[in-house]
Parts: structure tokens; C-alpha cells; sequence
């Protein structure tokens, strides 16, 4: 991609599809205008690929490649769509049904990678292996799409540090609990929809969406709001203000405080930890990181913890 003008993405093959597109929904190479006659899909660029790429499945791709062989061959009747894949994925409702109608149009599907790709005269080689026949393929092709791996924003780093959110390690934001609270996140009022919390399609998107809207919406519904009441509390004649607890905090809940104290006769101000009960959502790393045992989880004081041992090793 890069090097060969009719090596292009299927974000580009989508949008020359297109009857709003630059070329007005008619499929052409970019190189020279003309219509192709092969065209060649490779699916799991850059997705399933722990080498090179995302360790990941990017979920939309075998259904929009199919989409894509598909309008070659009802857009160029006398054309040929080869699709090179891993795996066929189509857990979705009416999903294998669409794929099976790619397929007997004519879409010709080749398990197996593609090794390298070059010219020959105005058209591209193709080269690969057919793994379930277990022979090498070659195919000249006019056009290649390359699906490429969805990828999460670059921005999601910096809007994860301002929301107090938490990311996994490919970079997409990470939900409360996959099954449970899949919308929602640690942070209270901060909720997942669509492509942020990784790859999907639009029905995926749109039912995360709703689900997300619902949940706004029943926050709104109460003239009231309850927050959990297990959050963290210090102890203003313990804490040294050392700030210990402050970094440790995911949800940016505590800071350092001045306060007025008496001491021998005069009022002096030293710093202690205060903690926002509104963000505060009782993970305890603080409780875990302060050395005077000054800050405590409302329920799960230490005291509470070692009487709950001393119940349950009797």
C-alpha cells in the first residue's frame, strides 16, 4: 500500500462505491480509470497478526469484504472478485446467509495469506497459498483491497486521563465488566458506545448506543442521585499530608488540602488528604498506599477487615 497505485483500503473501495463517491458509485483503478476486471480482497490486514500487526479480530471486515465482492460483481458482470481470508467470521443475524450469496455469485474465497504482491505489465500479482489444498496461487489482479485493522483513536489517551477512564492494552477504553456493566465505565457518569470500546459494526454500535441512552436517561429520572457509600475517608489527625495516596488514585479523587489546626495555643495550617466522595469509587489503593493507616474504605476499615478473619478462621 503506498507503492502501487491500485493497492488501495476498503475505506477507499467503500467511498468510490459509493454513489456519493468521486467517481459517482462506479468502481474504477486509480491509476488509469478503467474498470477492473480482477479484483482481489485480503482480509486480516494488520488484525490476527501478533508479528506485525493487532492480536485482535476486527469483526466488520469478512462482512463488508463480502459487501465489497458483492457490488464488483453486480457493478462489472464480466469481473472476478477473489477474496483471500484466515477465517470466514459471520456470528451476526443474517450474516452467513449474506456471505453465502457472495460466494454463489461467483465470489471465489482462498484460505490463506498473501506472501507478496508486485507488477507485471499494467496489472498486480498476487501470490499466495491455497492452505486447504495445500498448493501456491497466483492470481493477476487489476485492483487490490486491502481490509485493513480497525484502530482505536490517538486522542483516547489524553480523553481517558481527562475523564479518569481506563484503557486496555490495545488502546480501547475498558467497560466496567464485559458482561454485567458492558456500557459502563469505573468512572460514574462516563458511558461506552460504539468503536471507542473496540472494534464493532453498526448494529453493534447502534444497540451499545442505546443501551448507553438508557442509562443517561434513568440519571435523570430522579429528582434525587444515590452514590455508593463505599468510598474512601481520611482521618485529619493521622494524615501527614505526605500525598501518597494523591498519584495512586485512578479517578483523580483525592488531593491535598489545607486545613487550620491549634496547636499549643496558635492556629497553623498544614496539608491533609481530601477525598471527593462524587468521583470517588472505592477501589482502596489509597487505603493500600498509605503507611499511617489514615485513609480507609467506608466498611472495610482495617479494623473490620481483621475482625472478619478472626470470624471466619474460628
Amino acid at each position: 500500500y503506498g507503492k502501487y497505485p491500485d493497492v488501495i483500503t476498503s475505506m477507499q473501495f467503500e467511498r468510490m462505491s459509493n454513489a456519493s463517491g468521486p467517481t459517482g458509485g462506479k468502481i474504477i483503478r486509480p491509476s488509469d480509470g478503467k474498470e477492473p476486471k480482477n479484483v482481489v480482497f485480503i482480509k486480516c490486514v494488520g488484525s490476527r497478526d501478533p508479528e506485525k500487526g493487532k492480536t485482535y479480530c476486527s469483526r466488520a471486515c469478512c462482512m463488508y469484504t463480502a459487501k465489497h465482492a458483492h457490488q464488483v460483481i453486480d457493478k462489472i458482470p464480466d469481473s472476478k472478485a477473489f477474496v483471500f481470508y484466515m477465517d470466514v467470521r459471520t456470528p451476526g443475524k443474517a450474516y452467513d446467509e449474506f456471505y453465502e450469496m457472495a460466494a454463489g455469485e461467483g465470489a471465489v474465497y482462498v484460505r490463506g495469506r498473501v506472501s507478496k504482491i508486485y507488477p507485471r505489465g499494467d496489472k498486480l500479482v498476487v501470490k499466495g497459498e491455497d492452505t486447504l489444498v495445500g498448493m501456491p496461487v497466483e492470481i493477476e489482479a487489476d485492483l487490490v483491497v486491502l481490509a485493513t485493522a480497525m484502530v482505536p483513536s490517538e486522542a483516547n489517551d489524553e480523553l481517558a486521563k481527562k475523564l479518569s477512564i481506563s484503557m486496555d492494552k490495545d488502546g480501547w477504553f475498558q467497560e466496567a465488566h464485559p458482561k454485567l456493566r458492558p456500557v459502563e465505565t469505573f468512572t460514574a457518569g462516563v458511558y461506552l458506545a460504539g468503536a471507542c470500546q473496540g472494534p464493532k459494526d453498526i448494529p453493534d454500535t447502534v444497540s451499545q448506543a442505546s443501551a448507553a441512552a438508557v442509562k443517561v436517561c434513568s440519571l435523570f429520572s430522579k429528582t434525587e442521585m444515590a452514590t455508593d457509600p463505599q468510598v474512601a475517608a481520611v482521618d485529619n489527625a493521622i494524615c501527614s499530608g505526605c500525598g501518597l495516596c494523591v498519584p495512586v488514585c485512578p479517578f483523580k479523587a483525592i488531593e491535598l488540602v489545607p486545613i487550620q489546626e491549634r496547636v499549643q495555643g496558635q492556629m497553623q495550617e498544614r496539608l491533609v488528604a481530601s477525598v471527593n466522595e462524587g468521583l470517588c469509587q472505592g477501589c482502596g489503593n489509597c487505603n493500600s498506599a498509605c503507611r499511617s493507616s489514615a485513609i480507609n474504605v467506608k466498611g472495610f476499615t482495617d479494623q473490620q477487615i481483621l475482625m472478619e478473619v478472626d470470624a471466619l478462621c474460628l
